[in-house]
């Protein structure tokens, strides 16, 4: 795994969020009323957790995103601050109040029910507002939890200016060939292949996008097809115990690495490394790894 000594710059362009998280005995069924043992809240949103998990891996990040004007919004932007992530581009939003996560976890197993709230409000205006720095960024990272007129146009943009593009096709929705084409790599649920695609038969969808789709399952384990042969990674451990934000850290650490010029085999590596950390603590955040972590 090469770190070179060169900062790599990163813009994510994505949602935020407070996730409510609440612990219970099992994940209610339909009509079914459950007690929780416990309820904390932690900084989460797709965007928001790979511009810090980028941060973190030593990259100098612009986040693009939008928050309300309301105190969660606030501690979402000073958290982002404090993460050495640039906030000049989040906006603020009087339409609509901050974005939030609900979620339900027992046992590994969560029900999550997302209120997007002011990250509907990111527009396309928003994101031409930082054109200068897509012209000097290396990457440039998406998710799917704002609208799709801003991801089809970022993508645009970035393929214009000839930068590298990364999705993580969370929440899963079926994509258009612009957008399959267009990305650089592509971070997918095995649960979700159909949704995105169309179809589920995974070695075929692999074979299609060579070196491109990457699927990932709920124990660390991410397959994809490198031309010859399909290769697998798996990074589980006895002490994951915490499964948010594992794709998104899986995603950061895949991003910086390819940044760093590194193979596409030693990008997953290191991606299902940064994945594995991620789910030691609770929150899609807590746990997310520093460079310090991997190099001393």
């Amino acid at each position: 795994m090469n770190f070179s000594s060169e900062q790599p710059k990163i813009i994510v362009v994505g949602s935020s969020s407070i996730d409510l998280v609440l612990e219970t005995e099992k994940v209610p069924c339909k009509n079914e009323t459950v007690i929780a043992r416990n309820s904390e809240s932690y900084f989460g949103g797709k965007g928001a957790n790979q511009a810090v998990g980028t941060a973190r891996l030593g990259a100098s990040v612009y986040f693009i995103g939008c928050v309300g004007m309301d105190p969660l919004g606030q501690q979402i932007m000073r958290n982002m601050v404090g993460e050495n992530v640039n906030v000049g581009f989040v906006y603020e939003t009087d339409q609509e109040a901050t974005g939030t996560a609900y979620v339900t976890t027992s046992d590994g197993n969560a029900a999550i029910v997302v209120v997007p709230a002011a990250n509907n409000y990111l527009s396309i205006e928003h994101v031409e507002a930082a054109d200068k720095y897509f012209h000097t960024a290396d990457l440039v990272l998406l998710q799917l939890e704002v609208s799709m007129k801003v991801i089809e146009y970022t993508i645009k943009k970035a393929k214009k200016l000839g930068k590298k593009i990364g999705l993580y096709a969370s929440p899963a929705q079926k994509l258009n060939d612009d957008i399959l084409d267009n990305v650089d790599f592509l971070v997918v649920k095995s649960n979700e292949l159909h949704i995105v695609f169309g179809e589920d038969q995974r070695e075929d969808i692999l074979k299609k996008y060579v070196n491109k789709v990457f699927v990932r399952d709920d124990v660390n384990s991410t397959v994809y097809f490198d031309g010859t042969e399909m290769k697998y990674c798996r990074n589980d451990d006895d002490k994951t115990s915490y499964k948010m934000g594992m794709g998104d850290a899986f995603t950061s650490g895949f991003a910086v690495a390819l940044c760093h010029k590194n193979s596409i085999e030693e990008c997953v590596k290191f991606g299902n490394e940064v994945s594995a950390k991620v789910s030691f603590k609770k929150g899609s955040q807590t746990g997310l790894p520093r460079v310090s972590d991997f190099f001393s």
